[in-house]
């Protein structure tokens, strides 16, 4: 098995790409299928590297833009202490927030 299916397999869970509630789903015996390989392989595997790199569900650099959208803790920053949704702060504060990587970079996808 090659590092790309453990690596989709990871980024897809991060994505709830297994939940059927989801509007992008993909079941894990489904994904197996498509790639050859067997689902709790590939769910060991995936695992592992989550672990190793630390990567959790609504990881922003890894998420969907639907779900980046509504995680309201992707868009969190520290104003004198508090947390202030970045989005209710001035056009100039969100870029600075956006250049120093404290918010995802919305627009780079936008056109994707």
């Amino acid at each position: 098995m090659t590092l790309m299916f453990r690596v989709l397999y990871a980024v897809g869970r991060v994505n709830f790409l297994f939940d059927r509630s989801q509007p992008i789903h993909l079941g894990g015996d489904e994904l197996a299928a498509l790639t050859g390989v067997p689902k709790t392989t590939m769910a060991n595997k995936a695992r592992r590297i989550c672990d190793l790199v630390d990567l959790g569900p609504l990881e922003f650099e890894f998420s969907r833009r639907e779900l980046l959208q509504r995680n309201p803790l992707a868009w969190m920053v520290e104003v004198n202490g508090i947390p202030v949704d970045v989005r209710w702060l001035p056009p100039e504060v969100q870029a600075e927030a956006r250049r120093r990587g404290l918010i995802p970079d919305m627009r780079s996808t936008e056109a994707a």
